[in-house]
């Protein structure tokens, strides 16, 4: 995984094979079915936002087909964007 591939809080994209775009809203989401695979976003639909937490997506970076827009991004977020990688990497080997 590259640090540079994630993309900040507030970002709408469309996933592949999907006709609705979504906006992201989390990172290093841990599924709460199955075995508890570790998605590296989470993402609401786009622009109707957070209805419920049972509409939520979870979805990793190559699910990704297009990027609408691009969330704010500061100092903050790039010290963030630097954690995240080691972060999923740490929840997946756990």
């Amino acid at each position: 995984m590259n640090i540079e591939k994630y993309l900040p809080i507030g970002t709408v994209v469309l996933l592949k094979n999907a006709q609705k775009r979504v906006m992201i809203i989390g990172f290093a989401i841990q599924s709460e079915t199955g075995a508890g695979e570790v998605y590296d976003y989470l993402g609401c639909l786009y622009p109707e936002g957070i209805i419920s937490s049972n509409q939520n997506l979870v979805f990793n970076h190559d699910q990704i087909d297009k990027v609408f827009y691009i969330g704010y991004q500061d100092d903050e977020w790039k010290q963030l964007e630097q954690k995240i990688d080691g972060i999923i990497q740490e929840m997946r080997n756990i």
